[in-house]
C-alpha cells in the first residue's frame, strides 16, 4: 500500500482546522511539547526549529526544507503562508527560502556536477531531469552562462522516478569516469555506457519533493530563492544581480 507524502499527511492533519489564537508565553516545555507531538505524528520527519512567530500561540516548524505552523499544544499544524497585512509583508517566504539554502548546502558539493568558469559570481543549483527538453537546453547554452560568471550545480530529478530510463541515465552519468563530459554527451542525445555505482541521485529525488519541485529544470538561487523553469543566460544574471 502506497504511504501518503508529507503534504498530503498534513491535509490531513489540518482538515476543518480552526486555530485559536491565545496570548501565551513562550518556555522551553511548549517547544519541547511541539518537538515531540511532531515526532509521533511525522515520525519520518526531523524537526530542525521551533520558533515564535508574531502571533500569540503559534510556533513556526521547520521540518528540513519544509516551513509550517503550529499551535502551542503541537496538536493542530497549518500550512501555507503568514502575511502582515499591515506591513503587507510576507513572514514565510523570507524564512522558505533559508530553509532551502540551508537544505541544498547540505547536499554538499562532492554530491553535484559542477560546471564552472574559473572566475564566477553567482552559483545556482540546478535540478535537472537528463531527458527534460528544457533543461537539454540550458545545458547546450552552459558556456553561455559561464561567459554570464554563473557557476551551475546540477542534481538529479529524474520525473520518471525511480528504476526509469531518465535515472539509469542519471546513475550512469555519475558513475562516469568523466561525469562532467557524460552529462553534456547524455543531454545531448548521445548514448552514454550504462553504470552503476554508489549514488546520490535518489537523495537528490528525495530532497526535491521536500522542496515541492514538480517539474524540471528548476533553479535554487543563492538566496534560497526557487525559480521554476528554463532562464536564459543573460536574464539569470541580471535576476542574480539584482537579488545581491
Amino acid at each position: 500500500m502506497k504511504s501518503f507524502s508529507m503534504q498530503s499527511r498534513i491535509r490531513i492533519l489540518v482538515a476543518g482546522l480552526i486555530l485559536a489564537v491565545v496570548a501565551t508565553p513562550v518556555s522551553a516545555d511548549e517547544k519541547a511539547k511541539i518537538t515531540a507531538k511532531l515526532g509521533k505524528l511525522l515520525p519520518e520527519y526531523q524537526v530542525t526549529s521551533v520558533k515564535e512567530t508574531p502571533v500569540h500561540g503559534l510556533y513556526e516548524v521547520m521540518m528540513g526544507p519544509q516551513v509550517m505552523y503550529v499551535s502551542a499544544d503541537g496538536r493542530y499544524l497549518l500550512q501555507g503562508r503568514l502575511v502582515d497585512l499591515e506591513n503587507r509583508k510576507d513572514l514565510t517566504e523570507p524564512r522558505q527560502a533559508d530553509a532551502r539554502r540551508e537544505a541544498v548546502a547540505k547536499v554538499g558539493e562532492e554530491n553535484m556536477v559542477i560546471f564552472a568558469p574559473p572566475k564566477f559570481k553567482h552559483t545556482v543549483t540546478v535540478f535537472t531531469d537528463i531527458d527534460c527538453g528544457y533543461c537539454r537546453k540550458l545545458h547546450s547554452e552552459i558556456e553561455e552562462y559561464e561567459k554570464e560568471g554563473i557557476r551551475v550545480r546540477y542534481v538529479f530529478y529524474p520525473r520518471a522516478g525511480v528504476n526509469s530510463e531518465s535515472f539509469r541515465e542519471a546513475v550512469s552519468v555519475w558513475c562516469a569516469d568523466d561525469r562532467q563530459q557524460a552529462m553534456t554527451d547524455a543531454k545531448a542525445g548521445k548514448s552514454i555506457p550504462q553504470k552503476s555505482c554508489d549514488n546520490p541521485v535518489e537523495s537528490h529525488m528525495k530532497l526535491g519533493e521536500l522542496l515541492g519541485i514538480n517539474g524540471t529544470p528548476a533553479m535554487v538561487l543563492e538566496s534560497g530563492d526557487l525559480v521554476p523553469g528554463y532562464v536564459p543566460p543573460k536574464r539569470l544574471a541580471a535576476l542574480l544581480q539584482s537579488s545581491d
